[in-house]
């Protein structure tokens, strides 16, 4: 028997899949998921830019003894600077959350504001390298510390000479009394 199955429009008996085309229902491709990978990708660029860019700043820091502060190119106040100095006997303050002392190199001296407290084996009498800006001219002005370094032992300069400065070790002789 063959006849028409008037529900499904099939012969009736015909046990076959219907394999005819249909129209989908359209779709609709959203713009805003074109978008989403680009955004992603622009905000990791400028992520790494600025991770670069800090990196490369604080890599050039001019390095400098106290005595060529203004004097020697690169050694501006007013620039991010390293400098190196022995700090003064009698110099160390501590003014709250400031400590407060003077460093000299070279018969030069300059006071330093540094934000803390230096911890370590800082101390007077001892070379340091502080990192920070010049507030003002090199005569009159005020370093602002961040960071300070404080010499390597006796161990490391053994180890190292050529990486200590002489002048520094004739300046740390000097500029304090040999009783500290």
């Amino acid at each position: 028997m063959t006849g028409v199955d008037d529900s499904v429009g099939r012969p009736s008996g015909d046990a076959g899949i219907d394999l005819s085309p249909r129209a989908m229902p359209p779709t609709r491709r959203s713009g805003r998921r074109r978008w989403i990978p680009i955004l992603v990708l622009v905000g990791v660029l400028g992520a790494g830019t600025v991770v670069v860019v800090q990196f490369l700043t604080s890599a050039i820091d001019y390095y400098c003894n106290v005595d060529e502060i203004g004097v020697k190119e690169g050694c501006d106040p007013g620039k991010r600077l390293r400098v190196q100095g022995t700090v003064d006997e009698g110099s160390v303050r501590n003014e709250g959350t400031v400590t407060a002392f003077t460093i000299s190199f070279g018969g030069v001296t300059v006071p330093v504001r540094y934000e803390g407290e230096p911890g370590g084996i800082f101390k007077e009498c001892i070379p340091v390298v502080v990192h920070g800006r010049m507030d003002g001219d090199a005569t009159t002005g005020t370093f602002l510390g961040d960071r300070i370094e404080v010499k390597h032992s006796n161990e490391y300069e053994a180890a190292n000479p050529d990486r200590v400065d002489d002048r520094v070790l004739e300046t740390e002789g000097s500029a304090c009394s040999q009783s500290a």
